[in-house]
C-alpha cells in the first residue's frame, strides 16, 4: 500500500496493530479522522492516553477500574459468599449484560494453555485458591470458556481447592462447546448462569 504522507502511513500502521483491524480498515478509519474537527482527535487521543496511563485493577478480583476496588466488589448489595471465575474483563461485561448473577467475579487473566507456554503460575489462579482457604466463598462459579483449555483451567482449579468446604457450579451447556462466553447472547448466557450445575457433574459429560 502506497502512502502520500508519512505521517498518514505511520497512523495507518499503528491503527492496524489493534486486533481484527486490517491495513485497509485502519486507513478508512484514519481517513475518518482526518475528516472530523481537531477537537475530536485530541479528544480521542486523551482517552487514550488516560485510560493506558490510569486505569487500574481492581485489587480483589482482577477487573478493570477506576479504584484501587472496583463498584461490584464494594458494593454492599452483591452477594459477597458467591464468586464467579472468568478468563478476563470481556467476560465480566458480558455476565454483567444479563442481569442474571449477584455475587462477585475473579478475572483470571487468561487460562491454562501449554501450546501457548500459559501455565497455573501465569494467572491469577493462587489469589482465588487463597480467597477460598479464607472461608468467606460458599460457592465458586466456573464461568470459563466452553473449550479444551477452558475446562482443563477449570479442573486445575477444582483440585487446589477440592480439600475445603465450598459448593463449585459451572455454567450449564447452552453455551456450545468451543464456543467463547463473549460471543453468547445475553438470553442463552442468562439461562446458562441460572441454570449452572454442580462441577462434578461436568466431568462425568
Amino acid at each position: 500500500m502506497e502512502f502520500s504522507s508519512k505521517l498518514l502511513e505511520r497512523a495507518v500502521n499503528e491503527m492496524s496493530q489493534l486486533p481484527g483491524i486490517g491495513k485497509r480498515t485502519a486507513l478508512r478509519l484514519v481517513l475518518h479522522m482526518l475528516k472530523q474537527p481537531k477537537e475530536q482527535a485530541t479528544a480521542l487521543s486523551e482517552a487514550l492516553l488516560n485510560m493506558r496511563n490510569d486505569v487500574k485493577f481492581c485489587k480483589s478480583c482482577y477487573n478493570i477500574s477506576d479504584v484501587e476496588i472496583c463498584e461490584i466488589c464494594s458494593n454492599p448489595v452483591r452477594d459477597q459468599s458467591i464468586v464467579c471465575v472468568v478468563e478476563d474483563v470481556r467476560d465480566v461485561m458480558a455476565i454483567e449484560n444479563t442481569n442474571s448473577f449477584k455475587g462477585l467475579y475473579h478475572v483470571l487473566g487468561g487460562k491454562i494453555s501449554p501450546m501457548d507456554g500459559i501455565g497455573p503460575h501465569d494467572l491469577n489462579v493462587q489469589s482465588l485458591v487463597d480467597k477460598v482457604k479464607e472461608g468467606k466463598i460458599k460457592e465458586l462459579f466456573f464461568a470459563l470458556s466452553s473449550t479444551m483449555e477452558g475446562d482443563t483451567t477449570n479442573f486445575y482449579i477444582f483440585k487446589q481447592i477440592q480439600d475445603y468446604n465450598i459448593f463449585t457450579s459451572t455454567i450449564a451447556r447452552g453455551i456450545s462447546v468451543g464456543d467463547e462466553l463473549e460471543y453468547a447472547d445475553e438470553i442463552t448466557l442468562s439461562r446458562s448462569i441460572v441454570n449452572r450445575v454442580p462441577f462434578e457433574n461436568s466431568l462425568k459429560l
